[in-house]
């Protein structure tokens, strides 16, 4: 159980950080005004001592929002595939429970937008709904067509069954599911091509759309609950699609595990960099390439033998 609880408090803390690691890698590669890595906790730091401002439209759903929105992702934080061997983790614990849970804090930020009476959140709000709804199945087909392949509808004994028996027939099936869950990561946590998130220009924002209206420890929390999302998506791939160090002595398997992490932010940080944001007509074909690739891995992984 200690593990377990090193393990989640590692990734709330280092869920800034990997932000953080993405924008200051982008700044670098571009050959720009270097930023530091740490940026993200001096500007929670700083919203934390500034005045809670919200707009005069809004009601005590804008209150309750935030944290509403960062509640359910903190759930999820509990119910991932354990970081080292000998950790206690949630095995029972399936593809639609996980979904249902982002999708629920995705709600709550969605009328966070919309309760400011505010045109430009109500247009963020209608725009990631719109993600959301072709974003979502395909998540919970790519994590089942994984779940299959690891012998475990469970997604903790998916990630455990992975690492000590990693499916070498499956393979076609599981690159597949890879290219899928990417594209889902990027698209789940609005990065480029699918979202700006460093953008303030009202024809492409989407989050940052939805939360113009609030600031100060509000703010701060939203915030933080899209550094936590991103640190899950990143621990879903890091344990299902990169599934080696599990079995190493405790801090080394931690540390592996960071390092993979770390990686995966390092792809992000290469995509945006290499891509241009699409526009929001586009996005559905860039979403019905993750849902042919999810069905693709399910469809191999039976052709195959299941």
């Amino acid at each position: 159980m200690s593990l377990y609880l090193l393990t989640v408090a590692v990734l709330l803390l280092i869920a800034p950080l990997l932000l953080g690691v993405i924008k200051a890698l982008k700044m670098w590669l571009l050959f720009k005004r270097p930023l530091s890595p740490l940026q993200g906790y001096r500007d929670a730091a700083k919203l934390l001592h500034k005045e809670n401002v919200v707009s005069e439209e809004a009601s005590l759903i804008t209150r309750v929002a935030p944290f509403l929105v960062l509640s359910p992702l903190l759930i999820v934080l509990f119910f991932l595939p354990p970081a080292t061997q000998g950790a206690w983790y949630v095995s029972f614990v399936d593809a639609f429970t996980l979904t249902g849970l982002m999708a629920l804090s995705a709600f709550f930020l969605m009328l966070l937008g919309l309760d400011g009476a505010s045109s430009f959140g109500g247009i963020g709000a209608s725009r990631e709904a719109f993600i959301a709804a072709l974003a979502e199945p395909a998540m919970v087909l790519t994590i089942f067509a994984v779940s299959m392949m690891a012998g475990d509808l469970g997604v903790g004994q998916a990630g455990v069954n992975l690492a000590s028996h990693f499916p070498q027939k499956h393979m076609a099936s599981y690159l597949f599911a890879a290219i899928s869950f990417f594209i889902l990561l990027i698209a789940e946590n609005g990065r480029i091509p699918v979202d700006n998130p460093e953008t303030h220009l009202e024809l492409t924002m989407v989050h940052e759309a939805m939360i113009l209206d609030i600031g100060g420890v509000w703010l701060a929390i939203v915030e933080t609950a899209a550094a936590v999302k991103f640190v899950i998506f990143a621990s879903l791939f890091a344990s299902l699609f990169l599934p080696f160090g599990y079995d190493l002595a405790w801090p080394l398997a931690l540390a592996v595990f960071v390092g993979k992490l770390f990686c995966v932010a390092l792809a992000v940080a290469l995509v945006e960099v290499n891509t241009a944001k699409l526009r929001l007509f586009k996005v559905p074909n860039l979403l019905g390439i993750a849902i042919v690739f999810a069905f693709l891995s399910l469809i191999t992984f039976y052709v195959l033998g299941a």
